[in-house]
């Protein structure tokens, strides 16, 4: 059974799918899963990747709309990505760029929930509570993942079942143009939490340190220094809450087994608190809780956090630079156990 064209069930997609059609030939674009909706539509889950793709260079990856409540997501990777191809037309410097590093877009994980406007896919499984990853201390109730159905928000799907079809196709592109690498870095854009955008990084499963929480310390000083005015609040995941389930968990586990790789897994948490503070009326709308609903604000979002991705590609072409080693390493390190574990 097929259902109507992809951008009359979702917009998203019928930006993405212009996207591709602009970028042609610069782009190297996959279909990686085929989501079924009750209409009986089939979505594609994209994947697009444009850049060197020798594996002796770093990459970045960029990752929106696993929760499909959060379309804000979505749009900021969309709006990256039309930047990018946009500006390949006649950015000479852009060009340069992209002969030392690959960038590696997924928009849209989550097409199905997207599409229905739930949080989970059309399965009732909440994508980012869906790994084989147990949390090593209390979880919030429900929040942090549960197994009791997905009637209920945060179900993790059931114990021992293989990952989702959009979980595995996230996993795959991520061991396939990252975790092989020297050096990588990926980006999940998510929206709901706080009235602060943060950047949180692994782990949310305990609250241990990761192993490169010296790399992640010195991405925050020469971000810091080259945006003094900036707006995020870089973070640990477990410094707010703890959940089972976390694919950059799963994901960040893996990598560690290359010890020579270095994988820095990143989620941009767009604070909607500040968005219901100025319009209290979106605090009645399920998608105005996690998204702007105001046309200006939305755009203003957009912008707000272009520099932000756009940083994270010219920060993997130069990590040699800025990566420390030896005992700089070791004091970077102390460093950083100071500033975020007290």
């Amino acid at each position: 059974m097929t259902g109507p064209p992809t951008a009359a069930v979702l917009p998203e997609l019928a930006a993405i799918e212009k996207i591709i059609a602009l970028g042609g030939a610069q782009l190297d674009v996959k279909v990686l899963r085929q989501v079924l909706l009750p209409s009986g539509a089939r979505l594609p889950v994209y994947a697009i990747a444009l850049g060197n793709p020798d594996p002796d260079v770093p990459a970045v990856g960029f990752f929106g709309g696993v929760h499909g409540l959060e379309r804000i997501g979505s749009q900021v990777v969309i709006a990256y990505l039309q930047s990018l191809v946009m500006r390949l037309r006649w950015d000479a410097s852009l060009q340069r760029q992209l002969a030392s590093v690959r960038l590696v877009f997924m928009p849209l994980v989550n097409p199905g929930g997207t599409a229905l406007g739930t949080r989970a896919n059309p399965r009732g499984v909440d994508l980012m509570r869906n790994a084989p990853v147990d949390a090593l201390g209390k979880v919030p109730f429900l929040a942090g993942g549960q197994r009791l159905g997905p009637g209920l928000p945060w179900y993790r799907g059931k114990a021992g079942a293989p990952l989702e079809a959009e979980s595995q196709a996230l996993c795959e592109l991520v061991a396939a143009e990252l975790l092989g690498r020297r050096f990588s870095m990926a980006l999940d854009c998510h929206s709901g939490f706080g009235f602060s955008d943060r950047i949180w990084f692994p782990f949310a499963h305990t609250p241990e340190p990761i192993r490169h929480l010296a790399e992640i310390h010195a991405l925050q000083e020469i971000y810091l220094q080259s945006y003094s005015q900036h707006q995020y609040r870089f973070e640990p995941q477990s410094l707010q809450y703890l959940t089972h389930g976390d694919l950059w968990d799963h994901l960040y586990l893996q990598a560690c087994q290359a010890s020579q790789n270095v994988f820095l897994p990143l989620t941009l948490e767009m604070g909607s608190w500040a968005w219901i503070k100025k319009n209290p009326r979106q605090f009645f709308s399920r998608s105005g809780i996690f998204n702007p609903l105001v046309a200006h604000r939305q755009q203003r979002v957009l912008r707000r956090h272009m520099a932000f991705l756009d940083f994270l590609g010219r920060a993997a072409c130069g990590y040699a630079q800025w990566a420390p080693t030896g005992a700089a390493r070791s004091q970077r390190q102390r460093d950083a156990l100071a500033h975020w574990y007290g």
